[in-house]
């Protein structure tokens, strides 16, 4: 997406397409520019893409198929009664839409997970398969150290695909690459919360998912890109429901399913969709200006994050959904929309916990389930429009 700055169109219509690409042909098209590249695929919600990127290695996110791909082999591979996702990363790989990708990672997320990572090692012997550990306990002593164990295993391993030797530099190189990166992300955001109208939630959801495919470098001249031209356009303003997403952080929504939530008058100011992309929530280069070690770096970075997940252990004194509340309060939302996957046993087993934290602070929410195959917009249009309406007919009595 380099060359000429294009239009805020055509930038959308560039990220809608790499939105829809199954076969991951911007991963291609990266190979081929840099013979000897390695491509290595990653599921939500969280790995530590410094280490790929220092490794030479382009980080690829793999997010499913939507509702783009019929499930039939990867329904063989799984029961019925979990959630959608792990069928269809299965159901790409076995129709060969993955070939491009030299390896997987599989990142800390449930057991469904975790046995997916199995499962790919029978299906894929000679491709290179990880399963990624990350601490739950927080003391720099104990999961700081373990995790920098981990870290040093998986660079060690990426460097042998790619045939690179470990440099810190490089890593320290990619720590600011990705800085920057996250500071536009964050920028994003706090655009979305102080205007929604300006840049919804359907665009940004666009550009976040395109920084799943992209070269960092180029996902974070398409953030700036987009900032500018948003902030010079005229756009009216909308006064829809201000309503923050939580509950999606592993298997993504259909793009459909969010222009429902739009259409039904909400206006998404937040959300926890590709938890990669915030989840170092500020400057982890700040560190390397004390600590030469861009590894423990990173390590430590992971354990000073605050942000809350389904998937992330809270320490005894951090009441489930103290976080939610905060952002609510913080993001001046209105109102909270509970969307999770079907068969999401995180997500499922931690929403009465933050239920029960908004009902305590009185704040307004609506839950549903979801597929990344949704088919049925209307009943959830139903749902949150009426939400919108209680929202704005009655949300200061």
């Amino acid at each position: 997406m380099g060359g000429p700055v294009m239009t805020k169109a055509e930038l959308l219509a560039r990220c809608e397409e790499l939105y829809e690409d199954l076969d991951l042909t911007s991963v291609r098209e990266w190979k081929e520019q840099n013979p000897g590249g390695r491509a290595v695929g990653y599921l939500p919600t969280y790995v530590p893409r410094e280490i790929l990127h220092a490794a030479g290695v382009l980080p690829v996110g793999i997010l499913g198929a939507g509702e783009q791909l019929e499930i039939v082999r990867g329904d063989a591979c799984f029961q019925s009664y979990i959630c959608h996702l792990p069928r269809s990363v299965v159901e790409l790989g076995l129709s060969g839409r993955l070939d491009v990708l030299d390896g997987m990672i599989f990142p800390s997320t449930c057991d469904v997970i975790r046995n997916l990572s199995g499962i790919w090692r029978i299906l894929f012997p000679d491709k290179y398969t990880r399963y990624l550990d990350v601490p739950q306990n927080f003391a720099p002593e104990v999961g700081g150290a373990f995790y920098e164990v981990v870290l040093r295993e998986l660079w060690s391993e990426l460097c042998a695909l790619s045939g690179r030797e470990p440099d810190d530099e490089a890593l320290r190189a990619a720590i600011t690459l990705y800085d920057a990166n996250r500071k536009l992300v964050r920028e994003l955001y706090d655009l979305r919360a102080a205007e929604p109208w300006r840049a919804p939630a359907s665009e940004a959801y666009l550009l976040l998912r395109a920084g799943m495919v992209l070269p960092v470098e180029e996902h974070t001249r398409v953030l700036a890109e987009y900032l500018a031209l948003v902030r010079e356009e005229e756009r009216a303003m909308v006064d829809n429901a201000r309503v923050l997403l939580t509950g999606a952080f592993c298997e993504q929504p259909p793009l459909t399913l969010i222009r429902t939530l739009e259409r039904a008058g909400c206006d998404l100011i937040d959300d926890d969709f590709m938890p990669v992309l915030r989840w170092l929530g500020h400057d982890a280069g700040d560190a390397l200006e004390t600590d030469g070690d861009p590894v423990r770096v990173l390590a430590e970075a992971y354990l000073g994050d605050e942000q809350e997940s389904a998937c992330r252990f809270v320490p005894d004194g951090q009441p489930k959904g103290a976080r939610l509340v905060e952002t609510v309060r913080r993001r001046a939302a209105e109102g909270v929309v509970c969307a999770a996957p079907s068969f999401c046993d995180p997500a499922l087993l931690e929403r009465p916990m933050l239920q029960s934290a908004l009902d305590e602070a009185g704040i307004a929410y609506t839950a549903f389930k979801y597929a990344e195959n949704t088919g049925q917009m209307q009943p959830i249009r139903e749902q949150a429009g009426t939400f919108a309406d209680t929202i704005k007919l009655w949300g200061d009595e």
